[in-house]
This record gives structure tokens, sequence and C-alpha cells, in this order.
């Protein structure tokens, strides 16, 4: 049963975030931002945004939590070498860990086409910018989540049960919560690009978590 509702959750999500993007493009768009730029769920947006004022603690904050998402996936890059180096075929390395690196790629190429496809712009302009950048979905909120999440998933298959294990998924549970409050509030993300990342990070993560409990290797795998 809980295998059915990862898929749910992953397909009511996904189905969430198309539904936002489509209402982001096409309703109550204004020139509300700078430079003249129009913002799709422009009165909710703006006044969501102006709720809050910059701030450039939270904004260096979600800056760190993105060096440890980083730090993540080059741990996770690490291991799946060591194992490779180790086995000496790709297929013998654990599916946790080829699972969890096509995630992270697939994650990247959703950065990437939402570079090239812009849904909105950022609500400021950032220092060393002469023009508003695209802000949709919030690529820290969407990337941190999502890299985060897995490694709390991972967790559970990696870390001996015990307070190591309860200490590095609360440590997780903290940086997810952290960057999306952090990055509502520290003024660089309409509200829509912050449920975006949101929603884009659920639809990956429940699906992740829906392969993790098909895969064909059921042995754990402590390494801690």
């Amino acid at each position: 049963m809980k295998n059915i509702d990862d898929l749910f959750v992953s397909g009511i999500s996904g189905t969430a975030t198309i539904l936002l993007i489509l209402l982001v493009k096409f309703l109550d768009v204004r020139a509300i931002g700078p430079a003249g730029t129009s913002i799709g769920l422009s009165h909710l947006n703006e006044l969501v945004h102006n709720l809050s004022k910059e701030n450039q603690f939270l904004y260096k904050l979600t800056g760190v939590f993105m060096v440890a998402a980083i730090l993540v996936v080059l741990l996770i890059a690490a291991l799946g070498a060591l194992q490779l180096l180790q086995r000496k075929n790709v297929m013998k390395v654990d599916a946790e860990i080829l699972t969890t690196g096509t995630l992270y790629v697939i994650i990247i190429g959703i950065y990437m086409f939402f570079e090239i496809v812009i849904i909105n712009y950022r609500p400021v302009i950032m220092p060393g910018e002469a023009a508003p950048e695209a802000s949709f979905p919030s690529s820290h909120t969407m990337i941190i989540c999502t890299v985060i999440g897995s490694a709390m998933m991972l967790a559970r298959r990696y870390i001996r049960p015990g307070q190591v294990r309860q200490t590095v998924q609360y440590a997780c549970m903290f940086i997810i919560v952290g960057t999306v409050i952090g990055r509502l509030l520290c003024g660089v993300h309409w509200f829509t690009d912050i449920l975006g990342g949101v929603l884009i990070s659920i639809t990956l993560l429940s699906f992740y978590s829906w392969v993790l409990k098909h895969l064909k290797r059921h042995s754990k795998h402590y390494i801690i």
C-alpha cells in the first residue's frame, strides 16, 4: 500500500506542478516585476512578497544549505566511484547509488530546462546583474529539497539504526524546512517560485522512494 501511495503522491504533485505553471503563465499576469517584467498570479505573489523584506542573512544561509547539498552529491558520487573501482562493473554498484545518481541527473536537467523556458522573473535585480533573472522554480528550493530528501532516505539504508542516523535525519529535515522558509522570506523569489520548487521535489522524491522500494536488491548496506 505504501508503494501505491508513493506513486499517487508523485502523480498528484506532478499534476499540481503542471497546473501551477499554466496558472503562472496565463492567470492574473501583470507587470509588477522590476524592469516591467510581467508576473503570473500577480496579486498573490505581490501580497506575499510585500509581507517580507530582503534578508541577506536568510539569503546567505540558504546558500550554505546549497553547499551542503553539493557535498551530499559529491559524497554519493565518491561512494559510487569507490564501489565501481572495487567491483570492476557498473552493474555491481549498489542499485540505490545508481538510482540516486539518476535522480541527480534528472534534477540538473530540470534546472537547465527552466533556465531556457522562463516562467517567471525574480522580484529583484540581483547584484551584478543588469536585468531580472528567471526565478521559477526556485532552484535552491528544488535542488536542496530533492538532494537532502534523498539523503534522508539513503540514511535509512547506509547508517545503522541509532543516534547517528537520527541526528543525520534531523539535520536533513532542518535544512529542508530552513531552505523553504529562508528562500521565501529572503525576498529574491515570488511565492509561486518556492511552491514550484517544493512541488517538483515532492514529485521526484516520491517516485524515487517508489523506485527504492522496488529494487531487486533488498539487502541492507550499513556503512556507519
